[in-house]
């Protein structure tokens, strides 16, 4: 009997890995240029850390490093740098006062809001042509593509 991935045509996975890296070279430039325009200062993954503190709500700073997989320095850094631009605010959790609960202050709010409905208007001008259909068909391979590797970046026991 044949392992599943004997044989296969490596072709369509050098397609794969190829488009993958272009995404995610672009992706990078596009989050960077997402951050600069909530703030000019901004560089990096701002904009995507402030979308997860946005979606959400009050949340541990140690849960946002385990969510973007840095440690504790590089994420109390980061958060460190929003809170100083009046981007992010920090309170002691409730439930554990050793901990820190960061939520985005109403500037913050604002300034994303705003660079996540440019966003989006992109992303609407660039799959105008495609079906409904075909958007939802891709977000589901996204989606499972995503599992997949979030799956393969936890080490098995």
């Amino acid at each position: 009997m044949k392992e599943p991935n004997e044989e296969r045509d490596e072709q369509p996975l050098l397609a794969v890995e190829r488009e993958v890296g272009v995404l995610f070279r672009r992706g990078r430039a596009r989050v960077a240029e997402l951050s600069r325009r909530v703030h000019p200062q901004l560089e990096g993954m701002a904009y995507s850390l402030l979308g997860h503190v946005e979606q959400a709500g009050p949340v541990r700073v140690t849960d946002v490093g385990v969510h973007f997989a840095v440690g504790k320095a590089t994420i109390s850094r980061q958060i460190r740098a929003l809170e100083e631009l009046g981007l992010l605010a920090r309170e002691a959790d409730p439930l554990d006062r050793r901990s820190a609960l960061v939520s985005l202050t109403e500037d913050g709010r604002r300034r994303f809001l705003a660079a996540r409905d440019a966003r989006m208007g992109r992303v609407r001008e660039l799959l105008a042509d495609w079906s409904e259909e075909d958007v939802v068909r891709f977000a589901e391979l996204l989606h499972r593509f995503n599992d997949v590797v979030g799956e393969a970046a936890v080490p098995s026991a």
